[in-house]
């Protein structure tokens, strides 16, 4: 049985694609990066860490599996989490404007017997924003509640002037990655469904 350990309804919409049953449980796992960490190895812990706290709830069920994934924007080393609040929103958004910024979004799955880790690097490049443009945005609420205060799905589409890398990684689950994970522990798609 797949879970995957995530709140996000864009991950669960994303992993349905893949045409696999899974449940989900929700957890809260702490994202603090720690002093002196990587950006890069803080985004590939948490996700493993919110693996590993679902597999401990559900270590019980034969054949359990759990998918923990975070996924974080960084521009020169610094990590964009989600806004406060809308001055906090703003404040990323005007950082973005007119930049290229890395979106990484890594991916674990654990079993009692294994663990398997993927990663995507996608890089986004942002048109220049004014204020107006991002105080539109920010009305728009769809800022919150994401890393670095945009959903690339949503209307900030028209911002990303060029995307080196994976769609739904900056989403939130990269697709391709996580269906090679998938194959590797034996999940297939259910009849009948197409990646």
């Amino acid at each position: 049985m797949l879970y995957l350990a995530s709140k996000s309804p864009r991950r669960r919409d994303l992993l349905a694609r893949l045409g696999v049953d899974f449940d989900t449980i929700d957890l809260d796992i702490p994202e603090q990066r720690q002093p002196g960490e990587a950006a890069d190895d803080y985004v590939r812990r948490v996700a493993r860490e919110k693996a590993g706290a679902g597999l401990l709830q559900v270590v019980a069920t034969p054949g359990a599996a759990v998918l923990g994934a975070d996924t974080e924007v960084i521009l020169d080393d610094e990590v964009f989490g989600k806004p406060a609040d809308a001055d906090d929103a703003a404040a990323m958004l005007r950082r973005l404007s007119g930049r290229t910024h890395r979106v990484v979004s890594a991916v674990w799955l654990v079993s009692a017997e294994r663990e398997a880790e993927a990663v995507s690097v996608s890089n986004v490049t942002f048109d220049r924003l004014d204020e107006a443009r991002i105080a539109r945005y920010i009305a728009t609420g769809e800022a919150f509640g994401k890393a670095g205060a945009y959903g690339i799905q949503g209307a900030a589409e028209v911002f990303v002037s060029r995307l080196d890398g994976s769609f739904s990684g900056v989403m939130g689950l990269p697709l391709h990655e996580t269906d090679a994970l998938l194959h590797r522990f034996g999940f297939v798609q259910a009849a009948g469904s197409e990646a």
